[in-house]
């Protein structure tokens, strides 16, 4: 008998199938296993063909999904520093514009033509075939995020802010093209399709998500600044509204919500803001939160056995679009960017990974009533599960493959210290690389080590340390502007910089 949800079972159960979630994930991340696909594969086994919970409410699944990937993006965008992407913009934009119309166009044809070699499964006419293309056309930003922040690896060339951007920025792209084409097929093939008002709208869409993403990030930096709330715990409960405020007022006026989001959390992660460290702690639980819940309860809107049916023609397509049609588009899109060698264009082909956007855009032509919208959600589903299966647990054996990974530090960012923003000052670290005395190793002026770590020890050093090759030290210096209070700042390390030689002078003992 299928289990119902009630006021009485709801909480139990779900704070069950949380519990068993997480652990589950702990598990599948040792053996390599995207975590997120831990969480969509436990909503399928909790479904009808599992243990028999209902939930079939696709405009339900389409309002949860579009809070989370609001949720989702705006902290993206936070961890987004403008110096990392500025090099990439370009090559990020073309790719999350021109890249998602043309995997769309490649994956959209071959759709039209196998669906004829496949016709005693499914025969669909040429615009339902680009529908379908257009729904899993962009890559995951929830799965892309997590899936490279979560492996002990770094990126040579930039690609982790090239990918983190382009999948933070070609949702917009891969939305408008699946509504038109809805459009399109709810018009009926006799419409009269104003090619010209499609371009519009699309200029409408990015115009107004690029600018209320900018102008209310600024104006959320601006409040937040300068509310001075008496309860400090409200901050991050204050930026939550403005990430809903911003989603939904930007839709208000046709633009992109999901462009604005991602646009405003860039401005407000690069921007000087109060309480950044609980406003960031506070929003990196709830996106994990979100996404949890989003992927649960994909997971459970799916039928296993349905699939069956369209398994052989959806792997073939799943495996187009790996092989060919990301790869494609994407390296016409980077032939004019000459600075992007051919590895790191293979693997920015292979990091297109489909995730929750390509599920959450299929239940549009489901709530539309699109004939074959069943048809489309089935197919991105399966295309989904492979993508997670083959390309997101190869990722790091890939990237080491074309060596393009580095070592990557497990520890803290910054050791764990934080420094309020009024204090104008900046921390970063460095790697012992010569042996010497602190008072002896080359440091810029007014600039002080502040920790030393040694083999997962810290050290509070003083001029007499003998820095070992390999030690991360940990330095405080001035902010690089000509504020007054900056140059107080730069002054007053300089004497305490100043003092600790003269304090240590002539000391040599060796520690």
């Amino acid at each position: 008998m299928a289990t119902i949800f009630t006021a009485e079972n709801v909480l139990l159960v779900g704070a069950i199938i949380w519990f068993m979630s997480i652990f589950l994930s702990k598990t599948g991340y040792k053996f390599g296993v995207p975590v997120l696909l831990v969480f969509l594969l436990i909503g399928m086994l909790l479904g009808v063909d599992g243990l028999g919970i209902q939930f079939d409410n696709y405009k339900y699944a389409q309002i949860i999904g579009m809070v989370a990937l609001a949720i989702i993006l705006f902290t993206g965008g936070m961890d987004t520093k403008f110096a990392d992407i500025k090099p990439i913009l370009g090559a990020g934009v073309v790719l999350s514009t021109f890249g998602v119309l043309l995997t769309t166009i490649f994956t959209g044809l071959f759709i039209y033509g196998i669906s004829h070699a496949f016709s005693h499964v499914v025969q669909i006419p040429l615009t339902l075939a680009l529908l379908l293309a257009a729904t899993m056309s962009s890559t995951d930003s929830a799965s892309v995020f997590n899936i490279l922040r979560s492996q002990k690896m770094g990126l040579k060339n930039r690609l982790q802010p090239l990918l983190e951007f382009e999948s933070g920025s070609n949702d917009p792209m891969a939305y408008m093209l699946t509504i038109v084409m809805i459009q399109v097929i709810v018009g009926g093939e006799t419409a009269d399709i104003d090619a010209w008002r499609i371009v519009l709208n699309f200029f409408i869409q990015f115009g107004f998500g690029l600018i209320f993403g900018f102008l209310l990030g600024k104006g959320c930096v601006w409040v937040i600044n300068r509310i001075n709330l008496p309860n400090k715990s409200l901050y991050p409960i204050l930026m939550l509204s403005f990430i809903f405020f911003i989603f939904a007022l930007t839709d208000k006026f046709n633009g992109n919500g999901y462009l604005a989001v991602y646009v405003a959390g860039i401005v407000i992660g690069n921007s000087k803001l109060v309480e950044t460290k609980s406003i960031n702690s506070f929003l990196d639980g709830v996106t994990w939160i979100v996404q949890i819940v989003m992927f649960l309860v994909l997971g459970l809107l799916v039928n296993p056995h349905e699939m069956f049916r369209i398994a052989v023609p959806a792997l073939i397509i799943g495996i187009f679009v790996i092989l060919i049609g990301r790869p494609l588009s994407v390296f016409l899109c980077l032939l004019p960017f000459k600075g992007i060698d051919r590895k790191s264009k293979v693997f920015v082909s292979w990091v297109g990974l489909r995730g929750a956007v390509p599920i959450i855009f299929a239940t549009y032509p489901v709530v539309e009533n699109i004939e074959g919208a069943s048809l489309i959600f089935n197919v991105v589903f399966f295309i989904t599960l492979t993508s997670l299966v083959i390309q997101g647990m190869t990722i790091p054996k890939v990237a080491a493959w074309l060596k393009l990974s580095t070592p990557k530090d497990d520890g803290p960012e910054n050791f764990g210290v934080d420094i309020p923003e009024e204090l104008n000052t900046k921390l970063q670290q460095e790697v012992v690389e010569n042996e010497a005395y602190l008072k002896d190793y080359p440091l810029p002026e007014g600039t002080l080590v502040m920790i030393v770590e040694r083999k997962n020890k810290y050290i509070v050093p003083n001029g007499r340390l003998f820095l070992k090759k390999g030690d991360k030290l940990l330095l405080i210096s001035a902010n690089d502007d000509t504020t007054e209070e900056a140059q107080k700042t730069h002054n007053i390390l300089e004497m305490i910089s100043d003092k600790r030689s003269r304090e240590s002078g002539g000391r040599t003992t060796r520690q």
